[in-house]
């Protein structure tokens, strides 16, 4: 149901474009926005990757830097059937993440310094799980392309007037003054939806690749408090990245409503609980009902508790 829903939306959102384009210039404005659309498109479609982990001055991490970070995303990767992916460390106090790539190939995870402080070890493993869902499903190019088409209807809606018609076909002005205000809002509106959409699945396929939903949930609990309480400068001066960390990073509320780029924290963390409570049953734990990360991990069998950082 959510690939359904975020279908109609990504065409809402398209089709919000074309009837912008037509509003400011008839039919050779609708020519222009779409124009601009597949050309932003494409310039994202390669360079999405960079552009967010550039707009956030990531560290690239190997075994030498951060051997315990590398070694747990690649053994979640497997787990997840995934290619090995970049791994970042952004020097951010706040604890967050995201993910970001065009496809499992090309993809990258980034972690805060302030993540790795917080969590514990289970709890980081839940957190790069539920990015690497956002791989497999490939929610990175989804919210890219929504994205882009998003700040494309903003760009052509304040300059909309400038690209105009003059023909018999432009419609009435009050329409395209209309269209210039709330196709704008319409568009936010429906890229925060698909957002939204999407963070339920990855959490629910990341609770499964790292082996115990109720993890992820005290991550998340943890990570949102945090969040409230520690700004993400680098956020704040790219909002449009917020969509792609697990929490919302930037200052202001967290409540679930038409303007919030993620669900309420307090709605997934019900739904997480929700799940162990369907899964645990017979085995008697949430994590016996998934299978837990390899005996062999340095993160297997670690307290969930987090007296420091990395545990």
């Amino acid at each position: 149901m959510n690939y359904v829903k975020t279908g109609l939306l990504l065409a809402a959102l398209t089709a919000l474009f074309g009837a912008l384009g037509y509003a400011l210039g008839g039919q050779g404005g609708m020519l222009i926005a779409l124009g601009i659309a597949a050309a932003t498109n494409l310039f994202a479609y390669w360079n999405s990757d960079r552009i967010a982990l550039s707009a956030h001055n990531a560290i690239e991490a190997d075994e030498t830097t951060a051997p315990d970070l590398v070694r747990l995303v690649a053994e979640l990767a497997a787990r997840a059937g995934l290619p090995m992916p970049r791994v970042y460390v952004l020097d951010e106090a706040q604890p967050n993440a995201f993910a970001t790539g065009r496809n499992p190939q090309n993809s990258a995870v980034a972690v805060t310094t302030g993540l790795m402080q917080f969590l514990s070890r289970d709890e980081l493993a839940g957190v790069i799980a539920h990015e690497l869902a956002h791989i497999k499903n490939r929610d990175t190019l989804t919210m890219t392309v929504s994205a882009t088409i998003a700040g494309a209807i903003s760009t052509v809606a304040q300059f909309g007037f400038l690209f105009g018609g003059r023909g018999d076909d432009r419609p009435h002005p009050i329409m395209g003054l209309a269209m210039m205000i709330l196709a704008p809002l319409a568009a936010m509106i429906i890229q925060m939806a698909i957002s939204r959409s999407r963070e339920y699945e990855a959490d629910r396929i990341g609770a499964e690749v790292a082996g115990n939903p109720l993890s992820l949930a005290s991550a998340l609990s943890k990570i949102e408090r945090a969040a409230r309480a520690i700004p993400n400068p680098q956020a704040e001066r790219h909002p449009a990245t917020a969509p792609l960390f697990i929490v919302n990073p930037l200052s202001g509320s967290g409540m679930d409503n038409l303007f919030s780029t993620h669900p309420a924290t307090e709605n997934r963390i019900a739904a997480l609980y929700e799940l162990a409570r369907r899964v645990s049953g017979s085995q008697g734990r949430p994590g016996a009902a998934f299978g837990e990360l390899a005996p062999g991990s340095p993160w297997a069998g670690r307290p969930r508790r987090s007296p420091g950082p990395w545990g």
